[in-house]
């Protein structure tokens, strides 16, 4: 990439204008994308306008957001090539772009459409936000039960090309119901006077274009599938999703449950380009609320004073035991964010999971409470019994929460990764707090 930058930068301090669109049109598209990322906001726009049509359209799709607004900001002025690019874009692409844009933008971008391109995004713009009609194409491949394979692969080879993928062949009736999928490779094998009905298995998998785009995940993942058909209520036919939309979706969730379980307010995409406010806006909720939430293990210490002021050495083992509970809870709730997210584990399993993991917690518990009693055993001898007992204690109940939280959000319509490592663990602080010198009170008969 090096080589290509600097071969880049040569020709444009030489003027070599020709050169340069030679030398861009020889690179394959992910190099152009990675060249664009790394260019300063000139270069980056003198690049994209040099690269032909094609081009344009398949290295703008690979690139993040935040540079296709830049090169957006830069092209108003040039109308054709604007209007050039949005309308070669793929209709799911185009989706994509457009719900991220600000609406005034979005509605002049959508005036420079062909009429025909126009009807699809509005279309699809239509649907909910993060439903499986904002995901789907309307360019595939449709054929009819009575055609034969001859007349088939006539079909394919005259509207095949605008079709997102040929891997699968979709079969509808009149009304333009779907009926079946066919994989190409068992046209292929087909006898050309053969009809498309012979093929039919009638085991077609449809998605429906308003249910949510975590559906679609789901299903591609359970049925192993490169598309999948999208049909509205009536069953007709209007769209297909591939699998390389749903790995987008399943990045960005993922990007989002990881920093929900960090307590961001949304996602950060890249800190670098991130604006000050934004990411300070992204973080600051959950710390202030944290912070208003800790003030009742303060006011749990307080109410345990007599006990602290008689045996100091239990606050040295304080931060010890109330984090080793925040751990234990966390490590719980990635597991079950995890396991609701992939469909693994259901609402209904939280009474089969608590037991096993009460189990699984005291087992961690005592081990982690014969580590304590070993440092107490040189730092504080007089309250290895306390300390024990309040790992045992403190890993159990951090790892209950842990595991219920997800759970809890899950029932009450939000997202389980809302259930985010600070929230645990300031539970479980607080739990741990009183766990601790509750113990500690009875133990030394306060």
């Amino acid at each position: 990439m090096v080589d290509i930058k600097t071969n880049f930068r040569e020709l444009i301090k030489n003027k070599e204008w020709k050169a340069l669109k030679n030398f861009l049109n020889e690179l394959d598209v992910v190099q152009l994308a990675k060249l664009i990322e790394d260019l300063s906001e000139g270069e980056e726009m003198i690049l994209f306008r040099l690269l032909n049509r094609k081009l344009s359209k398949d290295v703008f799709q690979l690139l993040p957001f935040s540079k296709q607004a830049h090169l957006l900001e830069g092209m108003i002025q040039n109308g054709r090539k604007l209007s050039n690019l949005v309308n070669d874009m793929e209709p799911d692409d185009r989706t994509a772009f457009f719900e991220e844009l600000p609406a005034k933008i979005t509605q002049r971008l959508i005036q420079l459409l062909s009429p025909e391109e126009r009807i699809i995004a509005v279309q699809l713009l239509g649907y909910p936000e993060d439903s499986i009609g904002r995901l789907m194409t309307p360019e595939y491949v449709a054929v009819k039960p009575g055609d034969t394979i001859e007349q088939t692969f006539k079909h394919i080879r005259e509207y095949g090309q605008e079709s997102e993928t040929l891997n699968v062949i979709y079969v509808v009736d009149d009304d333009w119901k779907l009926v079946d999928d066919i994989k190409i490779k068992e046209i292929l094998l087909a006898s050309p006077k053969q009809k498309i009905d012979e093929l039919m298995t009638h085991q077609v998998i449809a998605l429906n274009a308003t249910d949510d785009q975590e559906t679609a995940v789901k299903t591609f993942r359970d049925y192993d599938r490169v598309a999948l058909p999208v049909v509205n209520e009536d069953g007709v036919l209007i769209g297909i999703i591939t699998v390389d939309d749903i790995m987008d979706v399943e990045e960005e969730e993922a990007t989002e449950d990881f920093h929900k379980f960090g307590a961001f307010q949304s996602a950060v995409t890249n800190p670098l380009k991130e604006r000050i406010f934004n990411l300070y806006k992204n973080r600051i909720f959950w710390l202030l609320a944290l912070v208003f939430m800790n003030v009742f293990s303060g006011a749990a210490l307080l109410s345990f004073e007599r006990v602290i002021q008689s045996v100091v050495s239990l606050v040295f083992f304080l931060p010890l035991l109330i984090d080793s509970g925040g751990n234990a809870g966390a490590q719980s709730a990635t597991l079950m964010i995890r396991s609701l997210a992939v469909g693994d584990v259901k609402l209904t399993d939280w009474y089969k999971l608590i037991v096993k993991e009460l189990f699984v917690s005291l087992l961690l518990g005592i081990t982690m409470a014969a580590g304590v009693a070993l440092i107490a055993s040189f730092r504080a001898p007089e309250i290895i019994v306390v300390v024990s007992a309040t790992m045992v204690l403190t890993v159990i109940a951090g790892s209950l929460i842990g595991m219920l939280l997800p759970f809890v959000f899950t029932k009450i319509k939000l997202d389980p990764a809302t259930a985010s490592a600070p929230l645990i663990t300031s539970i479980a602080d607080i739990c741990g707090v009183i766990i601790y010198f509750s113990i500690a009170t009875w133990y030394f008969g306060f």
